[in-house]
């Protein structure tokens, strides 16, 4: 069972809608210690007390027995524990400690659901962990950074506005994020592509706004209040705060204000034809799509947790059977909804009926033809999650416009960076990488050609 998970709840999800919200990473760092402690304690009852009902199933403590007393005859006996981190992976939280045993150095990965249930866990190689690099590209010397605010009121969002250094006034970008809690700098792992972006591009003269979303700053209210997770959609997710950070931009000294543009990163990327149509009154001169999905979410959903599952070449086991099963009839159930379920507190799929009600019919690149803006469409070829079929559908729904340009990168995934073979979520995880060059010079190519 070395590097094998016990159980298959592990996906880089696309949505993650009103969760997961932010948890106390010591707490579940502590809790992570005391599931390895009861193993090597022999109280296996107790290391399985906080499985989810998946685990609980799959690995109970009889096979968490048989798993872990088979371990002394490949590394040897268990010494201790040392250093543990915290990561995030879609709607899932991961915690990494480092084990010791006689033979090898191992890391045990402990992966926490929304509830704060043990969803799975594996023995992964030891190695120091990747960290966060400013590209080659990024220039500090060539422009300057301050924190701002994002509206105001009970959603005020803190951000970073990254103004070229210089008289202007400076064309601008707002950087929409993808789904999930995330930060200004839409941080995965090592990577934060955000970052990237607004470094890169004011090296070239272009101010940047990013901003933490709004379900990471203030996730902890937010899920105290079913009432509000029940109404909650994308424009409360993630329109409203772009409406409102374009207008900041329209209020900033040094700004050109007829050349603001927006940039949505995938589930950014999917709302922007909505964001245009929102936005429709602010002058926004532009959009950009990195990695726009344009199918239905739901389905997109389902498609991803297929792919994950087939990555180690095997046949499905009967708990990944019927994972995709749960997740099949909760996309049933999703199509299955109507107007009578707007207010209910059901989940599915993390997300509330009212979330998908919205999204009922909302078809992306048809949409996008009433954008009576220019538009810039980038894409990965190596990416899993919004795929080059994504790319096409845009490509066909502009194929008489001239005003619309289409990149697609063939070595490029998700974030945007290079890499080689069959892309997963470890490649976000555990490598460090950055936007590449190329897609910073062609996001300000077009930009200063507006």
């Amino acid at each position: 069972m070395i590097g094998k998970c016990l159980s298959c709840a592990v996906c880089l999800g696309l949505l993650a809608a009103a969760g997961p919200f932010p948890r106390d990473e010591g707490k579940l760092v502590a809790e992570a210690r005391a599931f390895i402690s009861a193993m090597s304690a022999g109280d296996f009852e107790l290391a399985a007390r906080d499985f989810d009902r998946t685990m609980m199933k799959v690995s109970g403590p009889d096979k968490l027995k048989a798993f872990w007393t088979g371990l002394p005859a490949k590394l040897g006996d268990f010494k201790k524990q040392t250093a543990a981190r915290g990561d995030k992976l879609g709607p899932y939280d991961i915690v990494l400690v480092t084990c010791e045993f006689v033979k090898e150095t191992l890391d045990v990965r402990v992966v926490f659901d929304k509830d704060a249930r043990i969803a799975g866990f594996q023995f992964v190689p030891s190695v120091p962990p990747a960290k966060y690099e400013p590209p080659a590209y990024a220039d500090p010397a060539r422009f300057t950074e301050r924190e701002v605010t994002v509206g105001s009121g009970r959603w005020a969002l803190p951000g970073t506005l990254t103004m070229p250094k210089g008289t202007g006034p400076f064309p601008a970008l707002v950087l929409v994020h993808g789904s999930g809690p995330n930060d200004r700098d839409e941080t995965l792992g090592p990577n934060k592509p955000f970052k990237d972006l607004a470094w890169g591009l004011g090296s070239r003269g272009i101010a940047v706004l990013r901003y933490d979303k709004r379900t990471k700053v203030y996730g902890t209210e937010m899920a105290s209040d079913p009432e509000l997770l029940a109404s909650l959609t994308g424009y409360d997710e993630t329109i409203d705060d772009v409406l409102s950070a374009v207008e900041l931009l329209g209020a900033e000294a040094g700004i050109d204000q007829g050349r603001v543009f927006v940039l949505g990163h995938s589930l950014g990327g999917y709302l922007i034809p909505r964001i245009a149509k929102a936005a429709k009154e602010l002058g926004v001169a532009g959009f950009i799509v990195m990695a726009g999905l344009t199918r239905p979410l739901e389905d997109t959903i389902l498609r991803q947790m297929r792919y994950l599952y087939g990555l180690s070449g095997q046949p499905l086991s009967e708990d990944q059977k019927k994972e995709l099963d749960r997740i099949a009839a909760e996309v049933k159930k999703i199509k299955a909804l109507d107007d009578s379920d707007e207010s209910s507190v059901l989940r599915l799929l993390n997300a509330s009926p009212a979330y998908w009600l919205d999204l009922r019919g909302y078809q992306p690149a048809q949409a996008a033809k009433a954008v009576d803006r220019p538009m810039l469409i980038l894409q990965g070829s190596r990416d899993y999650q919004v795929t080059t079929e994504d790319f096409e559908n845009w490509k066909k729904a502009f194929e008489s416009r001239k005003d619309v340009e289409f990149h697609l990168y063939p070595k490029l995934n998700h974030l945007f960076f290079e890499g080689q073979g069959l892309p997963s979520p470890d490649e976000y995880m555990q490598v460090h990488g950055s936007v590449a060059l190329y897609v910073v010079e062609d996001i300000a190519r077009w930009i200063l050609g507006r």
